[in-house]
């Protein structure tokens, strides 16, 4: 599997751009048409960002959200090969302020975002344009994919923390030495996730934005990542800012929704990059 997995890597960097994307789009449709788990799970949580499209409307979501999770595949196995100036070049950003002033002021700044569009060309850019940042990513197996991942990641400038480490005390001396730190926040089905209201559900999401915000003091944002035709455009959002009133508890509640809320306003808006192929909501069956 892991030297398939290589293969494909290599293979697909060195193909022609539109023959690589025009193959991503192949692959896509023949996932849709199968029809398995994860299409279900994606069309079942469309299905609940978009309860007003018809059955038609939904299988075409389903679809092109499946060929937007793919050009993310894609994207990740060229993107070492692009240069700076075609990574910054092919990034729009919205309140770009919202990162770059509290980074700049070396209050450091918390970034939570969603599965959505291409975070690692977001982190790229960044990269590329003088802020790197610290990332928690999940332990992949096997170990040789999840290190080439490692590799991957620090090739762009991404400083890449295992989410079986201790994260909180590593992540509050990156913010208090005036770092941005990003981390993908709109799942967490353990026991220790906050529960919030989503889409007119109960989901879980992390408590490490809204700790690490009302521990070190830096402003926690959200980032949409989506795509454009020739690139991707980042919409950031303030969130609430921790207050003295109420306890630690409350407040972790408080901002976490405000985290919640404002995926959601994203979501709706551009649902097609949205790439959550597994179970969010409590009530659903696993």
């Amino acid at each position: 599997m892991y030297l398939l997995y290589l293969f494909a890597w290599k293979l697909i960097a060195l193909l022609p751009e539109k023959s690589a994307y025009k193959l991503a789009d192949h692959v896509s449709d023949r996932i849709y048409k199968k029809n398995g788990k994860g299409i279900k799970r994606l069309r079942t949580n469309y299905g609940r960002v978009m309860p007003e499209y018809s059955a038609q409307k939904l299988e075409e979501l389903t679809k092109q959200g499946m060929r937007s999770y793919l050009r993310y595949w894609f994207d990740t196995f060229r993107l070492s090969k692009w240069s700076k100036n075609r990574i910054i070049s092919t990034t729009q950003v919205i309140k770009e302020n919202l990162l770059r002033d509290p980074v700049q002021a070396k209050q450091g700044c918390i970034v939570a975002l969603p599965h959505a569009g291409n975070w690692d060309h977001a982190a790229a850019y960044f990269c590329s344009t003088g802020i790197t940042l610290t990332a928690v990513v999940e332990k992949l197996k096997p170990e040789a994919i999840f290190k080439k991942f490692l590799a991957y990641r620090e090739s762009i400038g991404i400083e890449a923390i295992s989410h079986k480490e201790k994260t909180i005390p590593i992540l509050t001396q990156r913010l208090q030495a005036g770092k941005l730190i990003a981390l993908v926040a709109d799942r967490d089905m353990s026991r220790n996730g906050i529960e919030v209201d989503f889409f007119g559900k109960t989901s879980k999401m992390p408590a490490g934005p809204a700790i690490l915000a009302i521990k070190t003091g830096a402003p926690l944002i959200t980032a949409y990542v989506r795509y454009l035709p020739g690139g991707i455009e980042i919409i950031f959002d303030e969130t609430i800012k921790p207050t003295n009133s109420g306890s630690e508890e409350e407040q972790i509640k408080l901002i976490t929704q405000s985290m919640a809320d404002n995926f959601a306003k994203r979501i709706k808006e551009y649902p097609v990059d949205w790439h959550m192929l597994q179970r969010i909501w409590i009530d659903e069956e696993h």
